[in-house]
Order: C-alpha cells, then structure tokens, then sequence
C-alpha cells in the first residue's frame, strides 16, 4: 500500500469517527433538553461547544479552513438579518452573533 493510500483511508476513517461523535453529541443534546432541568446547563454547554469543534475539524478535514467555515456563517448570519428572519426579529441574536464572528476575526 503507498503512502498516499495510507493517508487517504485515514483521513476517512476521521471524517467517519468525526460524524459518529457529532451523531452522539447531538443525540445526547436532544437527551438532555427533554430532561428540561438546571442540573443538566453545564451538559448542554458542554454538548454545544463539542458540536461546534466537531463541525470545524470536519470542514477541516473535508478540506476547507476555518477561516471559510466563519466567512460561510457571517455570509448566511447577513442574509438572515435582511430577510429578517423570526429569530433576528425577536432579540437581533442573528446581529449579536454576526458582531461576535465578525469581531474575533
């Protein structure tokens, strides 16, 4: 087997184990908002932010850069502001996140 071969059944065998992690993550998320408790806030944060890293190695490994992946969500955060989308209506969160990618960049 050469190399490059190698490489390529490992870089799938992450991107496989990268999409088993965010199916568990998000299934444990749906378990614990049906629970509906306070005990459970610090879990819930924990399943968001395991999410989120998953979503960015998997864009990483799938060949795009965070950079892109950020550049993607302010592109899609600003069509949601203009659209005025239900959720920028309610409390401007669309706006709030914008600024918060925008500003860390």
């Amino acid at each position: 087997m050469k190399n490059s071969d190698f490489n390529i059944m490992s870089n799938i065998k992450i991107i496989e184990n990268l999409k088993a992690d965010l199916l568990c993550i998000i299934g444990d998320l749906f378990k614990l908002l049906a629970r509906g408790s306070n005990v459970v806030q610090e879990s819930i944060l924990e399943c968001i932010s395991g999410a989120i890293i998953v979503l960015y190695l998997l864009a990483k490994k799938l060949g795009y850069n965070y950079e892109e992946v950020d550049e993607s969500m302010k592109t899609k955060l600003k069509l949601g502001i203009a659209e005025e989308d239900i959720i920028e209506k309610q409390n401007k969160d669309l706006s709030k996140l914008y600024s918060h990618i925008r500003d860390r960049s």
